[in-house]
């Protein structure tokens, strides 16, 4: 049930910044494909997923992440939320 809910996120989230699956799941740093992996943490997070849980799923797609990373990512998504009406609307958009 929870892989559901992490891949329907993922298309979702690759649709609304316009960008490749593979890309979300590669190396790449562009700005926008780090905050697209950011609100993918951020949403499974709010939707009671494990960190662990979510790495899983990263890694089943081919993108290997510590926890750490994972944490990191999600208080920088909460720290844009805070500062940026437009997330908040996003991720209303998004659940």
């Amino acid at each position: 049930m929870k892989n559901e809910i992490f891949n329907d996120y993922v298309e979702n989230i690759v649709d609304l910044y316009r960008i490749p699956k593979e890309e979300l799941f590669s190396k790449v740093k562009r700005m926008e494909v780090v905050d697209a992996r950011q609100m993918v943490y951020y949403l499974c997070k709010k939707r009671n997923m494990s960190l662990t849980l979510i790495k899983k799923y990263m890694g089943d797609n081919g993108y290997d992440i510590g926890i750490s990373s994972i944490r990191h990512g999600i208080r920088a998504m909460e720290d844009r939320i805070a500062s940026d009406s437009d997330y908040k609307q996003i991720i209303n958009k998004i659940k």
